[in-house]
């Protein structure tokens, strides 16, 4: 195993310019780690202040939960359904019909970065809530695709996450 240690009376040697430029690199990513985790507890703070239960959702981490508070803004009650709200984080269904085939897809619109994180919610939920893989098993078997599911999952997700703000700010 080679030693990462740059010898500095050789730094015309490749090798020892290359080993220089690692260890430098090393550093300033555990620099960055560090920092990453300062700010994420912070933001953590933040978001438990201001919305307690979201965090306390299955899937629902500090970065996913600060991201759909962005996207519902300051002024929740401007959203009066929570379809507005599915519709502003993108995951409201559009029909896309053609002929006999009767299908639904995604909004386009919305914002993309709150649909992503919608979806890592419902992957994170497939993978550990055995009530959200029976809903996958029980939707499969009725004919949908895995991508209409998930379609439903992001849904339902917006639905609740949307309920808790509502409910939220009727109880402060």
């Amino acid at each position: 195993m080679p030693k990462f240690r740059a010898d500095h009376a050789r730094l015309n040697d490749p090798e020892q310019a290359v080993k220089l430029a690692l260890r430098t690199l090393a550093a300033r990513i555990g620099n960055l780690d560090e920092e990453i985790k300062g700010v994420e507890r912070s933001l953590t703070v933040l978001v438990h202040e201001t919305y307690p239960t979201l965090l306390s959702r299955l899937g629902i981490g500090t970065i996913h939960a600060a991201q759909l508070l962005v996207t519902a803004g300051e002024n929740v009650e401007r959203l009066h359904t929570e379809a507005a709200f599915a519709r502003l984080c993108g995951v409201a269904p559009v029909p896309v019909s053609s002929g006999k085939s009767h299908r639904m897809r995604l909004h386009r619109g919305g914002d993309r970065k709150t649909n992503r994180a919608l979806h890592m919610i419902a992957v994170v939920r497939l993978r550990y809530d055995a009530r959200t893989v029976d809903y996958m098993q029980r939707r499969l078997a009725e004919g949908l695709s895995k991508k209409d599911v998930l379609r439903c999952l992001k849904r339902f997700i917006a639905r609740e996450v949307f309920n808790d703000l509502r409910n939220h700010l009727i109880a402060v």
